[in-house]
């Protein structure tokens, strides 16, 4: 081995050693975020010379400070961020010194990119929360603070910055910190360590400041060097399993990063939520039998028999198994433009599986700025909440005090596959396991049989006076000659009782929906061709009604008919009232109608006779 490699073998023995600081930078736009990331790279010295010499080139041509090297360009990557001069993505850098290794995330000040604050803050130990020494305390300064808190960062820096153009006063030091503490006591921070700076001249940076000589503790990186972060609790085992690994027909394990504690051969497990219990065998890192593993190993365990395991169970100590439960109270943090609404569907990503999320009740909304609450029905972009949800199944869970891989999850739109929420458990709701689907004699196959077809439903959706009604109504007239047994749902006739109590708020349509899509569920069961004609104006509520049912039980018919044509016929005189303002949240005019993006059906009715649309129906629900 020469001298060099022994050089770069010792040195990289040394940084395996040392411990790591994850870390995020929040705070409002233009507090200078990106500036001290860059300045501490800089002077860390983890950047190479060609870097250095582009960044010089990057400050001349997209630079804010003049002559100056603009430090934060080290960070803000992306085109459009040099162009506004803001933090957009998450940037992750890392970094290292003598003592420990860092790795920071770059988070954006601007509100409408929470949702990429709360990612860079998820996986971090402590928040380095910046204010603009001139501004003080903003909104989005105590919007971050509620967020990382509830994400369970326990330490914060509160980092004073831009001390340069306050003349480094001391006063307005003193006043920004007791305001933030005084803010911050309802919070739930372990240390909250208070340091006057100046990114962009370095002042408290690296060195103590000359400028600041009242300021007697440490220097932001000599803190971040020496805080005790609180390891994770060692706990019991425990393991989300990520994929079977099946290399070939001899070998069968069980892959996952291990969340809690730790793993040997010998072990007994149990796998939750079926409870089958097995010993461990083999424990496997890559190809190498290591025979036991600690938290956040990515591992292979193989066991002594065979059991059925698959992706989104967990595997834990058989002696401390980990509680399931399928409904809870959670923090609910909402990051998508269209509203959530109680009564909604989404998809929900905890752990290693997939689950259908219903939102049962909101009961409290947090005002950021004085960490009160407030009364809701519905949440918009960047609302705060606590909510009440279930899923469509037991999982097994651990409160995300205790466990935060464990106790967090995603809330995934349906339609279109984006994220929209990010929930942390509180604690689960116990509800009676003494209720149980209760086996007939008498199933669906049954009725069936008797009634000689199969239980359907056709779903007629579209605006008011597109013809759903029309078409329901001869649809079924059709099919009742040819003995069919049907029953039409229709939603003013369903409005007259069941949904009586319910109004045309966008709440209320989305209850209505779930409502109907029961019925309709429990009626198809009866080996009935179920005909439903609501507006049924979301995508997310069809999308819910088609889930309910198997493949090809389910048929969505888009009685397409443009805006025009609809308020001529109009034969109800209720577009007219919703012109004049007497009809609220109507559709089409002050309420939204969302197309179906992929129908079974679509019928144009402004081409299309009422006979032919059903002849089409028919064809396509012919079995």
């Amino acid at each position: 081995m020469t001298k060099t490699n022994k050089k770069i073998t010792s040195y990289l023995k040394k940084q395996s050693e040392l411990s790591l600081l994850r870390f995020i930078t929040c705070g409002s736009v233009d507090d200078g975020k990106s500036t001290l990331i860059g300045r501490m790279l800089y002077e860390s010295q983890m950047i190479f010379d060609d870097h250095v010499n582009s960044l010089k080139q990057d400050s001349k041509n997209h630079g804010t400070q003049g002559d100056q090297i603009d430090f934060a360009l080290l960070v803000d990557g992306l085109s459009a961020e040099r162009e506004q001069g803001i933090t957009i993505d998450v940037a992750y850098r890392f970094f290292s010194s003598s003592k420990r290794k860092f790795i920071v995330a770059d988070t954006p000040g601007h509100e409408q990119y929470t949702r990429n604050m709360i990612t860079g803050a998820s996986t971090a130990n402590l928040a380095i929360i910046l204010i603009d020494a001139r501004n003080g305390i903003m909104t989005q300064t105590k919007r971050h603070s509620f967020i990382v808190s509830l994400l369970g960062i326990k330490h914060v820096v509160l980092a004073i910055n831009k001390m340069d153009l306050i003349n480094y006063s001391e006063s307005e030091f003193k006043k920004i910190t007791d305001n933030y503490k005084k803010f911050s006591k309802k919070l739930n921070f372990s240390s909250i360590q208070a340091i006057p700076l100046s990114a962009l001249k370095g002042d408290n940076i690296y060195k103590k400041s000359s400028n600041m000589k009242w300021y007697k503790s440490s220097t932001l990186f000599n803190y971040l060097e020496k805080i005790d972060i609180q390891k994770d609790i060692i706990g019991n085992f425990i393991m989300p399993i990520q994929f079977v690994n099946r290399p070939n027909s001899s070998f069968r394990g069980y892959s996952g990063t291990i969340a809690s504690g730790l793993i040997s051969s010998g072990k007994e497990i149990i796998v939750l939520p079926s409870r089958q219990k097995a010993k461990i065998s083999g424990v496997f890192l890559e190809k190498s039998n290591i025979k036991k593993a600690n938290i956040g190993d990515s591992v292979t365990i193989t066991l002594d028999r065979e059991i059925d395991v698959s992706r989104g169970d967990i595997i834990c100590d058989s002696k401390n198994p980990i509680q399931c439960a399928d409904q809870f109270n959670v923090n609910l943090i909402w990051m998508s433009q269209d509203p959530c609404f109680i009564g909604r569907t989404y998809l929900g990503k905890i752990n290693t599986q997939k689950v259908s999320i219903k939102i049962l009740d909101i009961k409290k909304i947090y005002n950021v700025n004085t960490l009160e609450h407030r009364p809701g029905k519905q949440l918009s972009l960047n609302n705060v909440a606590e909510c009440v949800i279930s899923f469509n199944k037991d999982i097994p869970f651990k409160e995300y005090s205790e466990n935060k891989r464990l106790g967090s999850m995603i809330l995934i739109d349906p339609i279109n596959n984006q994220t929209v929420g990010c929930a942390m458990i509180n604690f689960a709701l116990r509800r009676s396991k003494n209720i149980h689907l209760q086996e007939l004699t008498i199933n669906k196959k049954h009725r069936e049989k008797l009634n000689g077809h199969k239980g359907r439903v056709i779903w007629l959706t579209g605006i008011s006076g597109s013809g759903k009604s029309t078409i329901a109504n001869a649809l079924e007239k059709l099919l009742y000659k040819k003995s069919k047994k049907t029953y039409v749902l229709d939603g003013d006739n369903i409005r007259h009782g069941l949904n009586k109590d319910l109004g045309f708020t966008d709440k209320d349509r989305v209850e209505n929906i779930r409502r109907v899509a029961e019925v309709a569920k429990l009626m198809c069961d009866a080996g009935l061709i179920v005909i439903t004609a609501f507006i049924s104006p979301f995508r997310i509520e069809r999308e819910m009604a088609r889930s309910l049912f198997k493949k090809d039980e389910f048929k969505e018919i888009y009685i397409s008919t443009p805006l025009n044509v609809a308020e001529k016929r109009d034969p109800k005189g209720l577009y007219k009232k919703a012109r004049s303002g007497e009809i609220p949240n109507f559709t089409g005019i002050s309420s939204p109608y969302e197309e179906p993006i992929k129908p079974d059906l679509t019928i144009k009715t402004d081409k299309k006779s009422v006979t032919s649309a059903v002849k089409e129906i028919e064809k396509l629900i012919k079995d």
